[in-house]
Parts: C-alpha cells; structure tokens; sequence
C-alpha cells in the first residue's frame, strides 16, 4: 500500500516527519518497506499563460510561444509539443532552473530564434511515463506560482508492506483509522451524502449465490460529457499511489478504492444490457478481459453477466465488450461486496493479480459498498455532469457478517501483556480503531469494526492494545516457565534422532506439501490432499511420504557440488481414507555418495542397499519384536533393490534405491531411502538382563547350495523358528557363486554357535542341532550341503 502523506493529513493531523510516523506504522505492526518523494528533484519551474503561439521561422515542427511566467516580463520560447495553444496552462522552467537528471535551463538560440525557457511536459518533470505534449494545467491555475508548491510535489509516499490480515488499510481510510489511534487525533474525511436519483434509469440485479456476492448494487448514470477530462489533482493522487488515469469514470472507481477500501467497476450501459447477474460460469462462457486475454471461466470463476454473456470476472477485472471508451455517455456503476472465499485463487488461476482482487481475497468491509456507490456517483457527476439513476441492490449481510461481541477482562490484560493498562487507554485505543465499547463488571463488551475480519477473540483485542500502547512501552521482564513434561514416545523419538545424528545424518524440514507431480511419481497409488488455495502448484497437495522433500535437498545440494549426504526428516504424512484424512508420524532417511569419509589409505566405496538396511536395523535395534525385511515392490524403489520393513509380521516402512526413472527425472545420482513408522520405532523394549553361561561355546560352519532367489534372512528366520535352546546365534559369513555351482545357484555359509548354561556340550549335541537345522532348511528351501 502507498501512502501520501499530504492525502493522510486531510484525514487526520500528522506532526511527524514521513520517517517519524513510517517507524510508528513499523512498530505498530504495519511494516514500513521505503519512503519515495512524490516527484523527482526539479526547481525554478512555475506555472505559465501562453498568450501567443507562432510559427518558427526556419523550423516546420516548432514554434515560437509567448509565456507569462509572472517574473515581470513576456517569455519568448521555442516549443516543439503539438498541443501548444494560446490561452493554455503549462509549467514553464524559466532560466537557471534546474530539471530531474541535473539538467539546466540556459539562454539558447534554436534555429536563429532566442528561447528564454522551456515549457514542460510531464515526463520532463518526472511526473509521468510518456506523454503526448506539454502538461496542461487547469485554468485556474495561478500563474506564476511555483509548480512543486502548487502541486505539493515535496510529498512523501511510504510503500507499507501489510500482512494478509491488515485489509483494512489497503484504503486511506482504515489507514487514517490507525494513524489516529496511533497519534491520539480524531479522524475526518470526506462527507458522503446521498445523491437524488435524477432519473428512472436503472437495471435489474439478480444474485445466484448469496454466499459468493452477499451484496451486489448497481446504478445507472446517463448523459455524460465525453470530452470531460480528470481533474488534475485526481490525477496526481492515483500517480503517487502507482495507478496510471486513464478516463474520468475509470479514475474516480480506482480513487474511490483508494479512499475508502472499496474496489469498483463501470460497465458501457449498452453492452451490459437492462440486467445483470452474478453467477458462478458455465458451458460456453467466453470473455475477453481488460487486458485482452482471452478466457474460458470455469465453475469456480465468479462473473458478472449481462444479456449477451459475461461481461466481467467478479471482483477480479472487467471485460473489453463492456469497457468505457471516450464515446461512452451512459454507464452502470458497480459497487459490491465479494466473499473471499469465493474469490481465493482464482485471479491466479488465469495468470492475473489487480488490485480489486488483491482487495477482495483478503476482506473489504461488507458494509461500505453503498456508501462508496454514493461517492463515486457524485464525483463522477461533478466531473462529467450527467444524470443518476436509483440504486439497485440485491442481498443482505450474511450471517457470517453478524456482529458478535467480545468478552475482554482486565485481568486477562495483565496476564498477557504484564502491565495493567488504564481502563480510559483501554477504551480510548479500542474505540480509536473503530470499535464499540461497553463496560462491563470486569472488563468490557467490544463490537468489531466489520472491516477487521481479524478481530474475533479476547486475545485479537489485547493484540491490539499492545501494539497501539506501544510494544517497547511493554515490560521487558522475561514470563516464568516450568520447562514441559515429554511423553516416553517424544524421548524415544528424540533418542532415535540423536542416533542418527551420530551416524552423520543432518536433519531437514520441509514443506508438509509437495507438487502433484512429486506425489505422483513417489506415491501413485494414493490421492493426495489438493489444498483450496495452494501458494504455487509445486506446493498444491498434501504430501503422502516424506522422499519427494528428501530428494528435492538432495538434488539442490548434489547441484552445488554436495555429493555425500545423509539426511534425515521426522514429520507427518498425510493419507486421505474413508475416515477422512490420516496423518501418520514418520522417520525417513536417505544415502548417497561414499560410504565412508575420504581417506588415503581406504578404497572409495559408494553406499549400496546394505548401508541403508544398516541404519534401519540400528534404528529397530531396541525394538520389541523381530525385525525382517522382505522384498517388495514400491513405485518410488528400484525393483530389485527394494524391501518392506516387517516386525512381528507388521509392515513399518520401506527400503531401498531410488528408481532409475525417478532418478532420471529429478537429476540426481543413486541414493537409498528409507521411511519407517515412527509410532512402532519409538515403541522401545526395556532391557533386561540375560543370564551368562559358564561353559564354552561351539562354533559349526556349515554351507549350504539353494536357488539364486531364496533370501538369506528368510533361511536365517527358519532356523530362529527351530527354537532349539543351546543354538544361541546364527550369522552368515559367505555367500558363494561361481566354479562347481549352477548358474541358478549360490551357496550360503552360515555358523552356528552353539552353548548350554548346564554342562559343556558333546559332539553328539552338535551333531543333533547341525542335522536338525540342515532338514529344516532342505524342507524349507531345498537347501543341499555342500562338500
């Protein structure tokens, strides 16, 4: 939002230098991003009559004009604009004046003829972007006056950059509102009376959705001067708050959202027909904007329509069958009240941002738009005669609108802020910002402005009297606090992170949504959340894993030369069921680069599956249960490199490489992931101690031939399930393939250790356990010795 600081003073009585009241704003919540100069810096120019325009002598495209500058004498100056008329105003830079880019005004000759001066157009005073001549003055300009003090050019404008809930001050009201709480003054302003219908003119309004447009009037506004011209001081407004005029009607619907908050719009009567109707669009609508582009409004696109179609996005822009030209004489002036939500996204959706939809997205007051239509009509009759017609309007404030009183207590007061302000400050600062204020026993009853959608509980309201009293006026005494009692599955969580962050993991956070395209390519099988009102289309759904957010920091960071990573994310992920949506606690992880630090005496050896399995075997180690991993399919994992993470038989998450196609996509080299459930990872057993055995253990090797495809963890699960008391591990230590095996077949090497708590073990008992755990296995898996 930019704000004059000459229109503001009209308001309300500012003392402050621009820099004093922009640091107020600041500290007030309204963050303040510049301060700019209404006009670049220029000196010595003044207003000046031409009496008389000739031909130059030697020169087709110039002229010779005689100025009156008011210095006394008659100006002879040479002037090539064409609009350059006897009896006109322009500025005038007599001699020794100096123009914006330090150019200097001199006694010249052009062509043989003395020019004492230069008569100006607006882009050589840095007032405009382009210009058809000299700029004109109204007639009653005093000539002789100095141009910048006429005009007020020494202005300050401050560039406000205000949050989403603050739209309350995208107009000089609601600013003038919050600059007199902040001073103490009271607030002006414009008086706004009702204007006479003048005429029966007028055009039927029909609303299909109360809800999308709960309030909707229009007014008819016939016999307009088309040679009517916008006054110049409207004009230098909409410039210093970055709007370029372009006709009177258009001019006066963008001051008036200025001035009050409220955005507007004008339709050519003719082509609006004699009714017009908000709706939602449908088949075969077709509209052509403002700015030429051509759209297809869908369902969700809010229009405004007339007998021939649709004439305008609602709230958003106006389309060009409907635009008012300079033959325009017969207009319907629009003033509405759009919901948010209906309007939420949809500017963006067709590649646009105006100020109206800016305005509209994020609140206007409900109960302004008639008040505005007031306004509008008779400036616009002021400027460009004509006569009114009634205003039309259909709909009520919906009951979303209703006004709701807040409880706010005095003891509420000094337990958030820490000091107890004076129940006078309290009524004064509250009811400086528009509210209604009762006393009530305790505290007091308050009734919102309509316009601050933000005010809706106690807390909003000591927020408010915070920042207007003064943040730095608060004590500075720091809140007493008992640190907060984790539960047993937080410790376990943070215990299992620490884990990882020994193991050179770095923790990532990131967006809890992704792109479509991202959860499509991770999670196929599953729909994701589309958020209503997404920040951009990478961030449009719900994630339903946590790997797309771990690939992206890992494709941003092997781009900047970061190949050995380890990163690690604990979060949620959310997975839409019958019941709703589920949200799932999750620990993922991933690998990429060397397995171990760079070293001169160690070979560079790349992480592979094992890595990643390894982790997730440290990270279930405290588990209560029996971890296994069984090869499974993930649309996100290498076919042959995949595995679901099991315990008990439950499946907790997965493991495994990234798949080549997704690799190939995305950019970035192989890596490994893993994802687990947290819940079931933080469910750690309590160690208990184990009886030590005083005899000797023996150790049997035994080697086994099966086929290439029978997992060596399901042969090491078979064995488990012999539960046979003196075999007290398995490990496997080789597995074999090449000479003396088919090319179907690999060997598998595994020892037995073998220990009883009661005697020292025979060959007899190791033969007994050896046979036993051979037969399970050739039952099994048709496992054969090998000799």
């Amino acid at each position: 939002m930019r704000i004059s600081m000459e229109w503001l003073r009209e308001w309300v009585s500012v003392e402050e230098s621009a820099e004093q009241f922009g640091h107020r704003l600041t500290m007030a919540g309204l963050e303040l991003d510049a301060i700019e100069a209404a006009a670049p810096a220029f000196s010595g120019v003044r207003i000046g009559l031409v009496l008389a325009v000739a031909p130059h002598p030697d020169a087709d495209r110039l002229r010779v004009c005689q100025v009156d500058a008011g210095t006394g004498e008659t100006l002879n100056i040479v002037c090539g604009a064409p609009n350059a008329v006897a009896g006109m105003r322009a500025p005038v830079a007599c001699l020794g004046a100096v123009l914006p880019g330090d150019f200097r005004i001199k006694r010249s000759r052009l062509r043989g003829v003395e020019s004492q001066g230069m008569l100006c157009s607006a882009v050589e005073l840095g007032l405009a972007e382009s210009s058809d001549g000299l700029m004109e003055l109204p007639a009653d300009a005093p000539v002789g006056v100095d141009l910048r003090e006429w005009l007020g050019l020494d202005d300050a404008i401050l560039e406000v950059d205000l949050t989403p809930n603050r739209a309350d001050c995208l107009g000089m009201l609601g600013v003038a509102r919050e600059a007199g709480a902040l001073l103490e003054q009271p607030v002006g302003g414009p008086v706004i009376e009702t204007v006479p219908a003048a005429t029966e003119s007028a055009v039927e309004v029909r609303v299909t959705d109360a809800e999308a447009c709960p309030i909707y009037a229009a007014r008819v506004i016939e016999g307009l001067d088309p040679h009517a011209q916008t006054p110049l001081w409207i004009r230098e407004r909409l410039r210093r708050c970055g709007l370029r005029p372009l006709h009177p009607v258009v001019d006066v619907t963008n001051y008036v959202m200025l001035e009050l908050g409220q955005p507007m719009h004008a339709f050519a009567a003719d082509a609006a027909g004699p009714a017009l109707t908000v709706r939602f669009g449908g088949a075969g609508d077709r509209l052509r904007l403002l700015n030429g582009n051509d759209i297809e409004p869908g369902p969700a696109d809010l229009l405004v329509a007339g007998q021939g179609g649709p004439l305008a996005l609602a709230g958003i822009m106006g389309g060009e069958q409907s635009a008012v030209g300079s033959s325009t004489t017969r207009i319907v002036l629009e003033s509405a009240h759009f919901s948010p939500r209906a309007l939420a996204g949809r500017a963006r959706a067709h590649g646009l941002h105006t100020d109206a939809s800016h305005r509209f997205e994020r609140g206007v007051d409900p109960t302004i738009p008639l008040y505005a239509m007031e306004r509008a009509t008779a400036m616009i009759l002021q400027i460009a005669g004509g006569t009114a017609g009634p205003v039309v309007h259909a709909g009520t404030l919906p009951a979303a609108h209703a006004e709701v009183p807040i409880g706010l207590r005095r003891e509420r007061i000094v337990r958030v802020l820490g000091v107890a302000l004076a129940p006078s400050e309290v009524e004064r600062i509250l009811s400086g910002l528009g509210c209604r204020v009762t006393a009530v026993e305790g505290g007091w009853q308050v009734l919102p402005l309509r316009a601050r959608f933000d005010l809706v509980r106690e807390e909003d309201l000591i927020e408010e009297l915070a920042r207007v009293h003064g943040y730095e006026r608060l004590p500075q005494t720091l809140p007493h606090a008992t640190a907060p009692v984790t539960s047993a599955t937080q410790d376990a969580i943070g215990a299992r992170k620490r884990e990882l962050a020994d193991m050179g993991f770095h923790e990532v956070i990131s967006f809890s949504f992704i792109g479509t395209d991202w959860a499509g390519a991770f999670y196929p099988e599953v729909s994701g959340l589309a958020l209503a009102n997404p920040i951009s289309s990478e961030l449009a759904v719900m994630r339903p894993g946590l790997w797309p957010g771990l690939v992206r920091t890992a494709a941003h960071n092997v781009a900047r030369q970061r190949g050995d990573l380890r990163l690690f994310e604990h979060g949620l992920r959310f997975v839409p069921d019958a019941s709703g949506l589920r949200q799932e606690s999750r620990l993922a992880g991933l690998l990429c680069g060397r397995a171990e630090p760079e070293h001169w005496q160690a070979a560079r050896r790349p992480v592979d599956f094992f890595d990643a399995k390894g982790v997730v075997e440290s990270l279930c180690a405290q588990s209560a249960g029996t971890l296994r991993f069984v090869p499974a399919v993930h649309p996100g994992l290498h076919d042959g490199q995949s595995a679901q993470v099991r315990l008990d038989g439950r499946g907790i998450g997965w493991v495994g490489a990234l798949h080549p196609s997704l690799r190939e996509r995305f950019d970035v080299p192989e890596l490994f992931l893993f994802e687990l459930d947290a819940g079931i990872v933080a469910e750690v057993r309590v160690p208990a101690f184990k009886d030590l055995s005083a005899f000797p253990a023996i150790r049997r090797d035994i080697a086994l031939v099966v086929d290439e495809a029978v997992p060596a963890g399901e042969m090491l699960a078979a064995v488990a399930e012999l539960g046979l008391p003196v075999l007290q591990e398995t490990r496997l230590f080789d597995v074999y393939r090449g000479q003396g095996l088919e090319e179907n077949e690999k060997s598998i090497a595994l020892g037995l250790i073998l220990r009883a708590f009661d005697r020292t073990l025979g060959e007899g008992d190791v033969d007994s356990v050896t046979k036993a755990v051979v037969d399970q296995l050739s039952a099994r898996f048709g496992a054969k010795p090998r000799y």
